[in-house]
């Protein structure tokens, strides 16, 4: 009679479903139960000034936050924003990585300066550049200007929303530095050394040998900063409060106007849906892009 070795060697086999299922429980509530209840006040009228003047209203929060133009000057701004970040910190970290790739002396420690600011906490990040950086009497900037005899901006009052992209972006360029740099380290340095060789030098070397090396690399940048960008906050709340007016409101900074400064959670809950499908449709482009690239 002919023995299975594989159980003899190993014993028996057991299932691991059981011992699994305890996280995964614990995983499915955390996630469905803030999500349920997100819907179910999504069509409630809630106010926190009014609690006894609630019910059941439908979609109807959903046809004003989309009859309100703020709604749409909030995503315009969120894709602005969103957009800005990814292009800069694509860019900028790109050259950085090519930069710190480099044999020069002090590279461990430039290396190690340009990846600090990812570490800075965001609210930190804010405080620093609306106090020390754009102040526009104390600001460094400023001090520049009046050095140079050219006028002083007034950063977050003139250029809001811009002012909140240099932030953002100086918190995610790191990031993407340390990602493309740990992808460069990986190039068959044989074949960069066949491409000179041939001829290839500068910008024909970077395009044809490193940029598409690098393809990967770049597309999973843009898809973990964009599922974290599209939730900025921190910035907007230190630095203009969604201000002037609506100039720097994203769709995340709506949310909490509407819920915690006009006290109404139905609204505001009815925007969180439409942040949970806009993210959800952003992330199946993504994924659908990063297997494509896999795949090839």
């Amino acid at each position: 009679m002919q023995r299975n070795a594989s159980t003899d060697s190993i014993g028996p086999m057991i299932s691991t479903r059981p011992l699994l299922a305890p996280s995964v429980i614990l995983l499915l509530i955390w996630m469905i139960v803030p999500l349920a209840l997100t819907l179910w006040f999504s069509m409630q009228r809630y106010s926190l000034l009014d609690a006894s003047a609630g019910g059941f209203v439908g979609f109807r929060n959903y046809v004003f936050l989309f009859t309100d133009p703020n709604l749409f000057n909030a995503l315009a701004n969120t894709i602005f924003l969103v957009a800005g970040v990814l292009v800069a910190s694509v860019v900028i970290g790109l050259a950085c990585a090519v930069a710190l790739d480099q044999q020069f002396p002090g590279r461990g420690i430039a290396r190690l300066l340009c990846i600090a600011p990812f570490f800075v906490m965001p609210t930190v990040s804010a405080l620093i550049w609306k106090n020390l950086l754009m102040h526009p009497v104390n600001g460094l900037f400023a001090y520049i200007s009046r050095t140079l005899g050219l006028p002083v901006v007034d950063w977050f009052a003139q250029w809001p929303l811009f002012s909140v992209g240099v932030i953002v972006a100086w918190q995610w360029i790191p990031f993407a530095t340390l990602i493309l740099l740990t992808s460069l380290q990986s190039l068959d340095r044989d074949q960069v050394e066949a491409a000179r060789m041939d001829g290839a030098k500068g910008l024909r070397l970077f395009r044809f040998i490193t940029l598409p090396h690098l393809a990967r690399s770049i597309t999973i940048v843009v898809m973990i900063e964009t599922i974290f960008l599209l939730s900025v906050f921190a910035e907007i709340f230190v630095t203009t409060a969604g201000g002037p007016g609506n100039a720097s409101t994203t769709l995340p900074f709506l949310i909490y106007k509407v819920a915690l400064l006009d006290y109404n959670v139905g609204w505001a809950s009815a925007g969180g849906v439409i942040a949970i499908i806009l993210a959800n449709i952003v992330a199946y482009f993504l994924v659908r892009t990063i297997s494509h690239n896999l795949d090839r």
